[in-house]
């Protein structure tokens, strides 16, 4: 199976043009992951970072890129550039496909929910029989949980531009299509991050 890993790099002032010329380099070798997108964040509670998303072959793939991160004094190949990171590691909804990367929107938006203790089976079935109708509005780039941490959920969307935002999100509401039965109950806490593609994204 196929893994997901979301990382959050916090970066130096100023020193995000240069990281995203050695990020690339850095993420253009095969034994590192996929890359899938690279934003970065101007509001929410990460303003100014860059989320990574990779995709992995397996569980051993990531663990051996998870120790080499770990292990160097110059981390994704930035370490110069960087002050801090949180990586976190995720399954995406098994009845998902996988990934697609390409054009989507200039704005995407990163929800991370975390669950009730025995939430995550019921809200993965709400959403099961919910986006079939959701993403015929616009599509998902990604909902995955987490493999790491506390029980929680973390899905990806993108639109257009924050107007369209606005007006799908709001439509979604009004004709009863999201949220999906059996999540907000499953809630115990939310947060949301608009992030916006960079020049080396393969999602933007």
């Amino acid at each position: 199976m196929q893994l997901h890993e979301l990382t959050t790099l916090s970066m130096k002032p100023g020193a995000i043009s240069d990281a995203l010329t050695a990020l690339e380099i850095y993420t253009s070798d095969g034994t590192r992951g996929r890359l899938l997108g690279c934003w970065e964040t101007e509001h929410g509670a990460d303003g100014g970072d860059l989320l990574l998303l990779r995709e992995f072959d397996d569980a051993q793939q990531i663990a051996e890129e998870r120790q080499r991160v770990l292990t160097t004094g110059d981390p994704f190949g930035i370490g110069a550039h960087l002050e801090r990171f949180h990586i976190e590691t995720f399954a995406p909804f098994p009845y998902l496909p996988p990934i697609q990367t390409g054009h989507f929107g200039g704005v995407y938006e990163f929800h991370t929910y975390h669950l009730r203790i025995g939430g995550l089976t019921p809200t993965m079935s709400g959403w099961h029989d919910a986006l079939p109708r959701r993403t015929r509005m616009y599509p998902l780039t990604a909902a995955m949980f987490a493999l790491d941490g506390a029980p929680r959920i973390t899905h990806v969307w993108p639109y257009p531009d924050l107007k369209a935002r606005q007006e799908i999100r709001g439509d979604a509401l009004a004709r009863g299509i999201w949220p999906p039965r059996h999540e907000p109950e499953n809630i115990t806490s939310a947060t949301s991050t608009i992030a916006y593609p960079t020049a080396i994204s393969p999602l933007c």
